[in-house]
């Protein structure tokens, strides 16, 4: 099988509802991004959850809803949500870590929920439980499977760090015995518990040599293989312009304590440009800057939430010019099976 690679360009008027219900979770992942000083620790109650969705519904806009936690299967009432975002319009996902609590899969149906997305970081229990916790390889791909079975589109989440980068290619042959069609491959974000921990002597970080050199050419393979992949651009091209999503898209991070930023690198930050008062959308009064007001700056090195946040992962020449552009982080490339 061929593949064909295209960068997904940035659509005016796409409408992405990244909606995290709770923050609470059963695992301790090393890389989690949760911060719980800055996102809070309520789980959102059932009616309060369903009144956000019909806040960010829009008519007349496609509108993709991502459910998150924490671990959003640990919502009793999760099942609820996703029929109330079909009810509105909307695509719905659930990104899980697998263990699929309160009977999701019989609580709800494909026709309801259009992406169920796994979280997995190896290809056995040795590269993925370090990271993840013990024994959950096994859960998920066990759940995987039955969410397959049951007719459901899977997907799986693969964050690279320099834990796991050299077994990236062996997802392939995985993903292929389970039947699981989408792959996204993620890159790792300095948040959470990755902006204070360190995976080792060389960070979590991998080098823009290893992921220009691994993540592509795993990517095509996969593709080949019939597999859709989805990865962050991460690196701009020598003259590819700089294109912020903050300015031509909408991209909502919801979290239960009424912050809602447009940028996922300033989640640890109380620099959020928007927050839910009294079910109400409003712009965030306490900061004199927020986020919003970055996105208006050009610099040389590409993204300037990147350069302010996460200036380590920006290499220079001795003239001072950065090796490599950071391209926005929700911009992607997809290689499609042909």
């Amino acid at each position: 099988m061929t593949s064909k690679a295209n960068t997904v360009a940035f659509q005016a008027g796409e409408r992405n509802i990244f909606f995290h219900i709770l923050t609470a979770c059963n695992l301790s992942c090393r890389h989690c991004y949760i911060n719980t000083s800055q996102h809070g620790t309520t789980t959102l109650p059932k009616e309060t959850m369903l009144k956000w969705l019909e806040l960010f519904a829009d008519p007349n806009k496609k509108s993709n809803v991502i459910f998150l936690g924490g671990e959003p299967t640990m919502h009793p009432d999760l099942a609820d949500g996703i029929a109330k975002a079909k009810e509105l319009g909307m695509a719905v996902t659930v990104d899980s870590n697998g263990y699929l609590f309160n009977n999701l899969l019989e609580k709800t149906s494909p026709d309801l929920l259009d992406y169920l997305s796994f979280s997995l970081d190896g290809p056995d229990p040795s590269v993925n439980d370090p990271i993840r916790g013990e024994g959950v390889f096994e859960v998920c791909t066990t759940n995987m499977g039955k969410a397959v079975a049951a007719g459901y589109n899977v997907s799986v989440i693969y964050t690279v760090s320099n834990l796991n980068i050299e077994h990236l290619h062996r997802m392939i042959p995985l993903l292929q015995d389970i039947g699981v069609k989408r792959f996204f491959i993620q890159v790792i974000g300095l948040r959470g518990n990755s902006a204070k921990t360190s995976a080792g002597e060389q960070g979590w970080q991998v080098s823009p040599e290893q992921w220009l050199d691994v993540v592509p050419r795993v990517a095509i393979q996969a593709a080949e293989a019939g597999i859709h992949v989805t990865f962050p651009k991460v690196f701009l091209d020598p003259n590819e312009k700089f294109e912020c999503a903050g300015l031509v898209t909408e991209n909502f991070f919801i979290f239960p304590n009424g912050r809602v930023y447009r940028c996922p690198l300033c989640e640890d930050h109380p620099i959020h440009a928007l927050e839910i008062k009294n079910e109400t959308l409003v712009p965030n009064q306490n900061m004199r800057l927020t986020e919003d007001n970055f996105f208006q700056l050009n610099i040389e090195e590409g993204c300037v939430m990147n350069r302010l946040l996460q200036p380590d992962t920006i290499s220079y020449d001795a003239q001072g010019k950065p090796l490599h552009r950071i391209s926005c982080c929700l911009l992607k490339q997809e290689i499609l099976p042909v």
